[in-house]
This record gives C-alpha cells, sequence and structure tokens, in this order.
C-alpha cells in the first residue's frame, strides 16, 4: 500500500472525515481513493463523477457540517482522532489487510504499542468459564502483557475487570462514547481512565447486528494472538478467531467438557489445529517463541514506572489485593466454625439459611436475648407449668421477625435460569456459583434445592453442582 501523509490541518482532519464516513465509501474504497488522487480533498472533488459512471444518481458526499459536527462531539467526549500513518496509529493494525483510516480512543493509546493479547468468549458463560478467564487475564496482566476484549457481558467483562491495574484494551462495535451492554458503563469509565476504549465508527453510533463482525478484526489485529476461553460451536468467538488467522495471528483455545455447548467452539479449534492452554503461562511462552519482539521488550519503561508510580493504579491493585485477602480470611473462618457446630447445625442452616445471616451479637444490638426476655415462673403455678411458658417464650423469641419478602413468579424463574447459565457438565463449587451470582445465599441457596429436587441440578461429592 503507498504511504500516505495524515492529516495535520483541521481542514484536512475534516476531508479524511467526509470521505470515509461518505455513502458507499469503505475502508478498501477509501484508500484506493487516497492513493488514485493523492489526497482526501481531490478523492472528494472526484466522487460524484465516480458514483455517476458507476449508476448511482445525484449522489454528493457527506457535508463539511457533519465531519466538523463528529469531531467537535468527540473532543467533548474527551476522545482523540488517529489517523492511519500517524506516530500514534497501532502498528499491529497497519498490518491487517483492511485497517481503519481512523480510530476514535479515549484513554492511554500509548497501550496499543505494548505486547496485547486478544482474550474472547460466551456471553452466558458458566461459572468454570469466568473464573478461567479471570485467572489467565490476570496471569497475563502480570506478565506485562495487556488484553483486548469487546466490552461484551460474561468472559469480556471479566477479563476487562481483571486487568484493570495492569492494561485492557476495550474495542466498541458502535461510538466509542457508546457504552453497550449499558450494564457495563461504570466499567468502560473505568477502562477509560487506567486503559483504553477504541472503535473506528463515528461519535454516537449505536451498534447494530452488522458492526460486531466488523469490530471483531480489529480485536484480532491489534494482538499477537487471540485466546478463546469458552465459545459455542456458531460463536462470535469464532469469527475474531477466523479473522486472527486471516491476519497471521496466534489462536489458543480453552479446552471444555466435550457435553457443553459452551465448549464446543474451543474444542473445535483445538481440533482444526489451535494451541490448547491450560494457564498464562503457556501463553507468554508461546509469545516469547514468536519472531517479532519479546513481551518484555514490547512493554516501555515509561508505562511500567507508571503502574508502580501512578497512585490510582496502585490504588486499584491494593483494593484488589485487600478484597481477595478478606475473602480467604472469611473463608478459612467460616470453616472451623461450620466444623465446630456439628452436624446438625448444618442440616438447621440448610433448612433455615437465612437464620445465619440474620445472627446478631446482643452485645452489639442493646436487645435482651430469649432468656431475659422469658418470664419468670410463677410462685403459684407448678413447675411444669413454668417451664412450659419459659419454653414457649424462647421458641418466640427465636423466631426470625425480618423475613424477606418472597418473590415473584418471573423473578424465581429469572434466577433459576442465571444458576442454570452458569452450570454446565463440568462440576462447580457451589460457593462459588453463589459469588458469582453476586445475590442473597438463603435465596440462592433455597433455588438450588428446588431446581436440584425438580432434576435439573445434579450435586456432586465436595460440594459441586453440575447441569443435568
Amino acid at each position: 500500500m503507498t504511504p500516505l501523509t495524515p492529516p495535520h490541518s483541521e481542514e484536512e482532519w475534516l476531508d479524511w472525515l467526509r470521505l470515509l464516513r461518505s455513502r458507499r465509501v469503505g475502508v478498501s474504497t477509501f484508500f484506493r481513493l487516497m492513493t488514485e488522487h493523492g489526497s482526501a480533498a481531490a478523492a472528494l472533488d472526484a466522487l460524484p463523477a465516480i458514483a455517476t459512471a458507476a449508476g448511482v444518481s445525484d449522489y454528493a458526499p457527506v457535508g463539511r457540517d457533519s465531519a466538523a459536527d463528529e469531531l467537535r462531539r468527540g473532543r467533548l467526549a474527551g476522545a482523540r482522532l488517529i489517523a492511519w500513518g500517524s506516530d500514534a496509529y497501532p502498528p499491529a493494525l497497519a498490518d491487517i489487510p483492511d485497517p481503519p483510516p481512523l480510530l476514535w480512543a479515549l484513554g492511554r493509546p500509548a497501550m496499543m504499542a505494548q505486547a496485547t493479547v486478544a482474550m474472547v468468549g460466551a456471553r452466558n458463560a458458566s461459572s468454570l468459564g469466568l473464573r478461567m478467564a479471570r485467572s489467565m487475564a490476570d496471569g497475563l496482566g502480570r506478565e506485562g502483557i495487556v488484553t483486548v476484549s469487546g466490552l461484551a457481558r460474561g468472559i469480556d467483562t471479566e477479563v476487562h475487570k481483571a486487568t484493570l491495574a495492569t492494561g485492557t484494551i476495550a474495542v466498541m462495535a458502535g461510538g466509542v462514547d457508546v457504552v453497550y451492554p449499558p450494564e457495563n458503563a461504570v466499567l468502560a469509565r473505568e477502562i477509560e481512565e487506567h486503559g483504553l476504549i477504541l472503535s473506528e465508527q463515528p461519535i454516537g453510533l449505536k451498534p447494530q447486528a452488522r458492526h460486531f463482525p466488523r469490530r471483531n478484526r480489529l480485536i484480532a489485529g491489534l494482538s499477537r494472538g487471540v485466546l478463546v476461553v469458552e465459545a459455542a460451536a456458531k460463536s462470535g468467538s469464532l469469527i475474531t478467531a477466523r479473522d486472527a488467522l486471516d491476519q497471521g495471528r496466534e489462536v489458543w483455545a480453552v479446552p471444555g467438557h466435550p457435553f457443553d455447548a459452551r465448549a464446543a467452539g474451543c474444542n473445535m479449534l483445538i481440533r482444526d489445529g489451535a494451541t490448547l492452554v491450560r494457564g498464562p503461562r503457556d501463553i507468554a511462552e508461546a509469545l516469547a517463541a514468536l519472531p517479532a519482539q519479546s513481551v518484555a521488550a514490547a512493554v516501555p519503561a515509561d508505562e511500567d514506572a507508571r503502574r508502580t508510580t501512578d497512585p490510582v493504579v496502585a490504588g486499584a491493585t491494593a483494593v484488589d489485593r485487600n478484597a481477595r485477602a478478606q475473602t480467604e480470611q472469611s473463608n478459612t473462618e467460616e470453616a472451623p466454625r461450620s466444623a465446630s457446630n456439628g452436624s446438625g447445625a448444618d442440616e438447621r442452616a440448610t433448612a433455615d439459611p437465612d437464620r445465619s445471616e440474620q445472627a446478631i451479637s446482643p452485645a452489639a444490638t442493646g436487645k435482651a436475648t430469649s432468656e431475659d426476655t422469658a418470664p419468670r415462673p410463677d410462685a403459684s403455678l407448678g413447675a411444669q407449668q413454668a417451664d412450659r411458658k419459659a419454653k414457649h417464650a424462647r421458641t418466640a423469641a427465636e423466631i426470625p421477625q425480618n423475613r424477606p419478602a418472597p418473590r415473584s413468579l418471573s423473578e424465581t424463574a429469572a434466577l433459576h435460569q442465571q444458576i442454570l447459565d452458569r452450570l454446565g457438565p463440568s462440576p462447580t463449587s457451589e460457593d462459588q456459583l453463589i459469588r458469582d451470582l453476586g445475590q442473597s445465599t438463603s435465596r440462592v441457596t433455597a433455588e438450588i434445592v428446588t431446581l436440584e429436587l425438580d432434576g435439573r441440578i445434579l450435586r456432586q461429592p465436595g460440594g459441586l453442582l453440575s447441569r443435568v
């Protein structure tokens, strides 16, 4: 491809935007017109005649006001426009067959020059898949590798969350300022602060189905390889893997259970020649064996120093470590308590899980215990009658007064579906499932029992669950 001079003046930026956003001008047509006419302004002048010769009447390029409005809205959003051929343009994208002429970027564009690995997978991922995505992403981040994904539900979301402190790039199917899905709005702002959000689409564009395959080619193109964590046989993740192969990138896959439909795509990739990976170390070793520059050399010194000196990034890392430490401590403290209670206590906790969550120390609340509120035996009554009254008072005091309101049928059905979506043929820890769902332990436990009685969940030794 003939080297092109990136725009420098405001007028040149507008000409590039006008040409690229004009009707029937895609990436290939843009570069062909630029090569034939030498500049975007000359290509715009020739475009109506070219359209007439192709049988398109009344053709007009995008107006200057429309391009100026996109520039203005992009700057208001805090985004930066990067042109093909400029120093800020990612070198990896420049090598693919159809690189985007213009990219909108929110955050830290310098991340595109680092060693990057794309991670993609199912939107309705299982608990095992989500855990694997977190583990792989966290391990790659510790190796100095920036992750690239699409900010979708499921695997993409876990990848971005796990690498906020070490570096992550989110490639959007719509405009760089349009977050999809909407529930990832907070995560998108965090990525903008610590990482990078990227898009080739106009500012304000809401993503449509046709935009996602185009987005996938950028995810693959930005990376030295694509890791598929969990994907069905006809998943969009396989489109990203195919793009990676077409672009000469590496393709890795995490194997899954043969009976789990969400792992069928990964197993197919491995059968067809993709590299099976068991952990982040496998990918780091594969990257080190590539002829290109090593992972360590790909991380600029200033970026590496910022990770340890930037108070925002360092604070996020410390918070993450503290959260993990508190979780581990709570798990280790809970085990001895369960053992000391004995089997009878376990059975009571299963029958009434709300009781364990609502137990409050009398000293902390200032309320009297059941012994304090029980009436004293009346001397005029017999000892047997007094004992019966005291026992009745203790029983009444032990009944929880603030039980949660019952859920509607639609809410219960939705929770059932969430539980089933997280499970597959491979056994998953019940505790891990409850943590992944992020809902009340009592609610989830009760519905797990219901699904087990319905024959839709199989309970296995060791507190493991699998979907039938």
